[in-house]
């Protein structure tokens, strides 16, 4: 086994009351893949900061390897200070970095690296974040959330990115799938301490239930144990007083622990206030268009929704998404079409921006500050007690918002939304944050929602077990509805993806043709620079075909050993084969580094 490049043993920290932490341990070697999960509010994300010594625990042995590079990317990156979203991603190379780097995962990220970080978006920060953390290729990647408000084409490419990695990962992600595609291994924090599984997230849940049947039965045992042992203090033989005082020990010590012990925690309770039923026909529309100057968002759509129905909505970021939908529901009138709504709608939007006031305290979001009791479902339930469903203890009533975790102002702004009687449910993004517990629960009362859900989301786990039918781009502005969840789209469209590109890239595109397009001459007029990819490709591949070059070499030598055949045949045809992949490698690489080359020398004239 690999020596640790870091390890944290016996793990303390408490923030006042029961501990965070509580003796948790967490280790990474190199090429380890590791998932950290665990429940919103579990100490992932500060056992996290601890491994990157950004926070200090109150207790237990951290040990880093000295030459081992870290870097941590947050959940909300700070961006201050930075003129372009370049300066902040080499800020984090370190004197022997390969610039190039830097610029290919900024492109392959889908940004310029000109753009000023005051403007980006959720999806764009996280993406540069994202890019300033890869590119120093670091012995240790620490990665809290990081698929939040990314779209599935960057999601399956950072997975793609992640896999080939030669970096020690460690992992915060409530995406499933994403966890069963790159993960090799799982720590389980729980209630302050950690448990380890040598397989990816696709085993967790399984040992995880295990684990919990075997805990309860020892639980069961131990209060079996504790009624005997009290039997025979009442009824027994007297005698050996000094047996008979240990005995008793004995007994105090296991009713303290009996008593003392943490059960896991409880889990949220997720029910939608209902409204009555709506008609048949929910929503109808007919021929929808929608331009943003040349940028055309939507065109010639159109579908009908009924009562019952679950239809997710996906596609790149910048696609048009939330447009479409905000046309669907009448927010926002369609520049061509019609959209007839059914009767009866009452409707609970959930926006994936989640505005909340940082100063306001809980009780006084959920009730809208008219007291302390709101109506759920037609009755009248005290805030406190509504609270708890939602995993809040009665102590955080007053608490201000800006106190709360990622995870649990999600929770929060669920729990208003839930209690707000509807038949239509709006759900942009509601996966973000959300624990897997929670999001088994939601997902429960997605598919069992007797009304209609309209639901954006990038998580596909998600999509595949709640919606009926899914919408997604195809290009030009034309979105198609098909039956059943992510998987089924996929299958539908032969394995082929969405397209990667947002309305605004096309039209850059469409720009750039039509200035191109005057005569044959500029047609094939060669591009004015090399894009950052092909400036690494060039920089680095006279580097890998001297390494593969090497490699032949060695190889070929062993070859050339006499008895090598006679002593191992099988090894033999191996090694040649080998060395047959090298060869066609190679000079797949001389040809592609050849073609730069021309390139090269032909826009430098």
């Amino acid at each position: 086994m690999a020596p640790p490049l870091l390890s944290l043993d016996g793990i303390k920290l408490t923030f006042g009351g029961t501990p965070l932490l509580d003796g948790a341990d967490l280790s990474a070697s190199a090429g380890d893949k590791i998932a950290l999960v665990g429940r919103n509010g579990s100490g992932k994300s500060t056992l996290l900061k601890i491994a990157a010594g950004m926070v200090d625990a109150q207790d237990g042995e951290i040990f880093r390897q000295p030459s081992a590079t870290i870097r941590y990317l947050p959940q909300e990156p700070d961006m201050e200070g930075f003129a372009s979203v370049r300066a902040y991603v080499e800020a984090g190379l370190g004197p022997a970095d390969d610039i190039y780097r830097a610029a290919y995962l900024i492109e392959s990220l889908g940004l310029t690296g000109d753009e000023d970080p005051k403007t980006l978006s959720g999806g764009e920060a996280r993406r540069a974040a994202l890019a300033r953390v890869m590119a120093p290729e670091p012995d240790i990647l620490l990665l809290d959330e990081p698929t939040n408000h990314l779209d599935l084409n960057t999601i399956e490419w950072l997975e793609n990115e992640l896999q080939r990695t030669k970096s020690a990962l460690i992992m915060i992600s409530h995406d499933r799938r994403f966890l069963e595609r790159v993960s090799r291994a799982v720590v389980w924090l729980d209630r302050g301490e950690t448990k380890r599984l040598e397989k990816s997230f696709a085993h967790f849940e399984e040992w995880r239930d295990k684990l919990l049947e075997e805990e309860e039965r020892e639980h069961h045992k131990l209060g079996r144990q504790i009624v005997r042992e009290e039997h025979w203090l009442r009824y027994g033989v007297t005698a050996r007083r000094k047996r008979n005082m240990r005995r008793l020990g004995e007994l105090h010590s296991m009713r303290a622990d009996f008593r003392n012990k943490r059960g896991p925690e409880g889990a949220a309770t997720l029910t939608a206030s209902e409204a009555n039923e709506s008609g048949k026909l929910v929503i109808e529309a007919k021929n929808l268009q929608k331009r943003f100057g040349e940028m055309v968002v939507v065109e010639g759509f159109s579908t009908r929704i009924q009562r019952g129905d679950r239809v997710g909505l996906v596609g790149p970021n910048g696609a048009g998404k939330t447009t479409l939908l905000k046309m669907l529901i009448g927010e926002l009138a369609p520049d061509g079409g019609t959209v007839r709504l059914g009767a009866n709608l009452e409707i609970a939007a959930l926006d994936q921006k989640r505005t909340l006031d940082p100063q306001e305290t809980l009780a006084n979001y959920l009730t809208d500050g008219r007291g302390e009791s709101l109506v759920v479902n037609g009755e009248q339930k005290h805030v406190v007690s509504y609270m708890k469903d939602f995993l809040f203890k009665p102590e955080q009533a007053r608490t201000p918002v800006r106190e709360l975790s990622g995870g649990e102002r999600a929770r929060l702004v669920l729990a208003r939304l839930l209690s707000r009687p509807a038949n239509l449910l709006i759900l942009d993004e509601p996966t973000n944050d959300l624990d897997m517990e929670t999001l088994d629960l939601l997902q429960e009362l997605v598919a069992g929602f007797p009304g209609t859900v309209l639901l954006v989301s990038h998580d596909r786990d998600f999509l595949d077990r709640t919606v009926t039918s899914t919408i997604a781009p195809a290009g030009d502005g034309r979105w198609v509805e098909y039956a059943g969840g992510y998987s089924d789209l996929l299958a539908q469209r032969g394995g082929e993806k969405l397209d990667e590109r947002a309305p605004r890239q096309k039209k850059e595109e469409t720009a750039a043709k039509k200035e191109g397009s005057g005569t044959a001459q500029s047609r094939s007029a060669p591009a004015k620079k090399l894009s950052y990819k092909q400036k690494f490709a060039l920089e680095n591949l006279p580097k890998q075909m001297a390494e593969l070059e090497a490699k032949v070499s060695v190889l070929e030598k062993k070859m050339a050993d006499p008895s090598f055949y006679n002593r191992d045949p099988d090894g033999f045809a191996k090694v040649a084969a080998e060395i047959d992949a090298h060869r066609a490698k190679l000079s797949a690489m001389e040809e592609e580094w050849l073609e730069l080359e021309m390139l090269r020398e032909e826009i430098e004239g």
